[in-house]
C-alpha cells in the first residue's frame, strides 16, 4: 500500500463515528490468520461461475446494516412462527446466503467460534466489489452478531422515494447526502425487477416536475416497456453499459436519462445531487475511492463489539434460539 493511501486510511479512521467501537483492520490476525484469505477464495470461486453474484453479495451488506446495524441479523431464518428480517418483502429477492454458509462452514473448521457472521458479510461485500473491478480496501473487523431479527424492523429506502425521504433513510443511520449518492453507485452492478419501475414505463404527458418524475430516455423506455410487458418478475440491468463491472458507468447513464429506478434517476436531476453525479461520471477514480470510504463508514453502523452479541456457529440461527 502506498504512503499516500496509508495516510488516507489513517486520517479517515481517526474521524470514524463513535459507533465504530473497537473494530480494527486485521482483527483476526492472531485468532484466525487465514480468515480473510478463506473468504476471498470462496468469493472468487463462486463469482467465477456466476458474475451476477457480485451484486447480490454487495446488496447483503446494505440490507443488513440499514436494519439494527451491521450485526448479521439479516441472515437469521424465520422459525417457530416468528418472522425474521428474511421474511420482509424487501428481502424477497436477496440471494447469496449459500455463499455465506459455505464461508462460515470453512471458518468454523479453521477456527471455531471466532469469526462473526457480521464480519463475513462486510468482507464478502469488499471482495465482491474488488473482484468486479472496483476498489480494493481494508475492512476493519471485530463485529459481533446480533441477538434479534424481526421482520417489523425492516424499513429500507424504496426505489420510488422522493429525494428528501430517501435522504432521511440514510441520515437516520448516520450517513450523509454524499454517502447516499456514493453508495447508490453500487447499482452499477445488478438488476431490478420490472415491477419496481413499471410505473415509469406508462405513457403520460411528460410534463411533471423533474424532481417528482424524472424522465427516462424514450428509446430505453420503449425497449423496457416491451421487455417488461405483463411480466413484473423479469429483470433489467441497472447499468445499461457495463452491468458486470464496478465502475462509474452508472452515473454516466443517469446523465443520459437511462437510470432504471426512479430514485437513481432523481440523483441526476435534483439540485443537491447533480453536481456530484457529474463529477463521478467524469472521474472514475474519485468515485471508487469515495465508494470504499462510504462502505467502511456504512460498515460501522451500530456495530456490536466486545462482549455484546455473540459469535454464531451457524449464521442462520442464534446460538441459543428461544
Amino acid at each position: 500500500m502506498s504512503a499516500i493511501l496509508l495516510l488516507f486510511f489513517f486520517c479517515f479512521f481517526r474521524k470514524l463515528p463513535s459507533g465504530f467501537g473497537a473494530l480494527q483492520v486485521g482483527f483476526y490476525g492472531s485468532s484466525c490468520p487465514k480468515a480473510e484469505s478463506i473468504i476471498q477464495q470462496v468469493v472468487q470461486r463462486r463469482l467465477s461461475g456466476d458474475r451476477s453474484l457480485a451484486a447480490a453479495l454487495l446488496r447483503l451488506q446494505f440490507h443488513d446494516c440499514f436494519v439494527r446495524g451491521c450485526d448479521a441479523s439479516l441472515l437469521i431464518d424465520s422459525r417457530n412462527g416468528s418472522r425474521s428480517e428474511k421474511g420482509a418483502f424487501d428481502s424477497l429477492f436477496l440471494r447469496g446466503f449459500d455463499v455465506i454458509d459455505e464461508i462460515k462452514e470453512s471458518l468454523e473448521a479453521e477456527c471455531p467460534s471466532t469469526v462473526s457472521c457480521a464480519d463475513i458479510i462486510a468482507l464478502v461485500a469488499r471482495d465482491a466489489v474488488g473482484l468486479a473491478g472496483g476498489p480494493k480496501y481494508d475492512v476493519p473487523t471485530g463485529r459481533r452478531d446480533g441477538l434479534v431479527s424481526n421482520v417489523a424492523d425492516v424499513k429500507l429506502p424504496q426505489p420510488d422515494f422522493p429525494m428528501r425521504r430517501a435522504l432521511l433513510s440514510f441520515t437516520d443511520v448516520g450517513l450523509t447526502l454524499t454517502d447516499m449518492i456514493t453508495l447508490l453507485g453500487a447499482h452499477t452492478l445488478g438488476v431490478a425487477h420490472c415491477g419496481f419501475f413499471e410505473d415509469r414505463l406508462q405513457p403520460g404527458p411528460g410534463n411533471q416536475p423533474a424532481d417528482d418524475h424524472p424522465p427516462m430516455d424514450p428509446v430505453l423506455k420503449a425497449k423496457l416497456a416491451k421487455f417488461c410487458f405483463n411480466d413484473d418478475d423479469r429483470t433489467a440491468f441497472m447499468d445499461q453499459n457495463t452491468p458486470f463491472v464496478f465502475d462509474n458507468s452508472f452515473y454516466k447513464q443517469l446523465l443520459r436519462r437511462r437510470g432504471i429506478l426512479e430514485l437513481d434517476e432523481r440523483l441526476a436531476f435534483d439540485n443537491s445531487t447533480r453536481a456530484l453525479v457529474s463529477r463521478y461520471a467524469a472521474d472514475n477514480e474519485e468515485f471508487l475511492q469515495n465508494f470504499a470510504r462510504a462502505m467502511v463508514k456504512m460498515g460501522s453502523i451500530q456495530v456490536l463489539d466486545g462482549e455484546r452479541g455473540e459469535i454464531r456457529k451457524n449464521c442462520r440461527v442464534f446460538n441459543n434460539p428461544k
